[in-house]
């Protein structure tokens, strides 16, 4: 694959390992669309991309270049990654050649932390509801909607109802709680200097961040890829394909001890190709 910046957006030629449907509608993202014609659209923060095939590969329209092509982890070899997971188990060469086309992005660990904490026990139609709603509500509007909102806005809200009025139930005062101790002096930027598993225990701290959302944040808002979140599609993978008699809680443990640091790309590749799967998909 082969990435080139321009003044108003990013070429890719040769995607090999870039295809929008994957990267996007693999779990790790919930703010994007896409329009009749196919196309993709990206947001995050208060930026806007929008991504479009072309004859030789995609073009990713923006006024941000500088700013997706670190979002989409445009610099990273996936093919060697690929090479290397699908060497080691049937299953996985099988779910990296379904979902060939992803990559991690590299997203605002804000962001992810909210969105995480909304996404628990939810589906992704009502998690993009939510969160549009607090965008809506909250963020700035820009040209190409609303940017997702500062956390000095998600803390001045007079109590947690508003959160509950936008449809956030159980979770609305979470996001109210966080928003207030991420104010009043929770060091994010320290978490960027932690291991994986002190930066895990900070985490756990906030309210609403149990180990799944804490590895989610880890994954896509930290780039910690010795991580293995753990829902219901992960668990049906490994009952179905590396069943030990492990409990649930000892098999994100088990995926980072056989995958190592690359857990969390393979989390993505097996997360996305038993959800397709088991929801009708082509294999």
């Amino acid at each position: 694959m082969k990435a080139q910046k321009t003044e108003n957006g990013i070429t890719v030629l040769q995607a090999d390992c870039f295809n929008p449907r994957d990267i996007l509608e693999c779990g790790q993202i919930f703010r994007f669309d896409r329009d009749g014609e196919g196309n993709y659209r990206v947001f995050s923060l208060d930026r806007y991309a929008e991504i479009k095939k072309t004859n030789d590969g995609y073009f990713i329209s923006t006024d941000s270049p500088d700013y997706f092509y670190d979002f989409f982890d445009l610099d990273r070899d996936y093919g060697v990654i690929c090479e290397k997971l699908s060497s080691s188990y049937d299953v996985m060469k099988r779910a990296v050649e379904f979902g060939r086309g992803i990559r991690i992005l590299r997203q605002n660990l804000e962001e992810m932390i909210f969105s995480f904490i909304i996404s628990a026990n939810n589906n992704i139609k009502r998690i993009q509801l939510i969160i549009g709603r607090i965008c809506e509500a909250l963020g700035e509007k820009t040209p190409f909607g609303y940017a997702f909102p500062s956390v000095k806005k998600l803390a001045e809200v007079s109590s947690p109802d508003f959160y509950f009025r936008l449809g956030a139930g159980y979770r609305a005062p979470y996001i109210y709680e966080t928003a207030n101790a991420l104010k009043d002096g929770f060091e994010l930027d320290r978490l960027k200097e932690l291991d994986s598993v002190k930066a895990r225990k900070a985490l756990l701290d906030l309210k609403g961040v149990g180990a799944k959302v804490a590895d989610c944040i880890m994954l896509f808002g930290l780039n910690r890829f010795d991580v293995f979140p753990v829902d219901t599609w992960v668990k049906k993978v490994y009952h179905r394909y590396f069943e030990t008699g492990l409990k649930d809680s000892e098999i994100s443990t088990f995926f980072v001890n056989t995958f190592g640091d690359l857990s969390g790309f393979a989390q993505q590749y097996l997360f996305y190709f038993l959800r397709t799967m088991d929801k009708g998909g082509k294999m």
